[in-house]
């Protein structure tokens, strides 16, 4: 009797660990980061269309370049199957020496009049470990399938033009 109620007691162990693994691996494999206003998006959810994040933080400032380069990019593709973000990788923590609140955000969203969806990544948790980059601010670009495409574009140099190198890299995926 005592060995039977063991067994289903293990069976039902195993059985929570299963569906608990599975849940765990699904949320891994998506990359959901929250607007400024709260609201949560799938970046990797936009199934036939091309996404671009351009992963950047408000302290650095080569992410003021970024933002020019984002809006390049933004006016360039509004009419095409492309969606732009740029992912702010400044800390949540207050304590932090890279924190900036949403308020702080927002103020150099509009200070550069970014065009394009800002989205919040604390400290890069996400989008930095994912996409293996060496350093931000960079660019990420992602498929129709939701799929890394190539190599992040790192390394903004203000007297380069990146829109033209990240524009032929868009191109081919559209």
């Amino acid at each position: 009797m005592a060995f039977r109620k063991y067994m289903k007691t293990l069976k039902g162990f195993i059985s929570i660990l299963i569906v608990t693994l599975v849940l765990a691996l699904s949320a891994f494999s998506q990359t959901v980061l929250t607007k400024l206003d709260g609201g949560k998006v799938d970046i990797e959810a936009h199934n036939g269309k091309v996404v671009v994040l351009a992963i950047g933080a408000t302290w650095l400032p080569l992410s003021e370049n970024e933002a020019v380069f984002t809006n390049i990019l933004a006016k360039k593709y509004a009419a095409k199957n492309v969606v732009i973000y740029f992912v702010a990788t400044d800390s949540l923590l207050p304590k932090s020496k890279n924190y900036a609140s949403n308020a702080d955000v927002q103020k150099f969203a509009s200070e550069q009049k970014l065009g394009v969806t800002i989205l919040r990544d604390p400290d890069g948790a996400l989008t930095v470990k994912k996409f293996n980059l060496e350093q931000i601010p960079s660019f990420v670009i992602l498929d129709k399938q939701g799929n890394m495409s190539g190599s992040p574009f790192g390394g903004i140099d203000p007297k380069y033009d990146l829109t033209i190198p990240l524009s032929k890299a868009i191109d081919k995926l559209l």
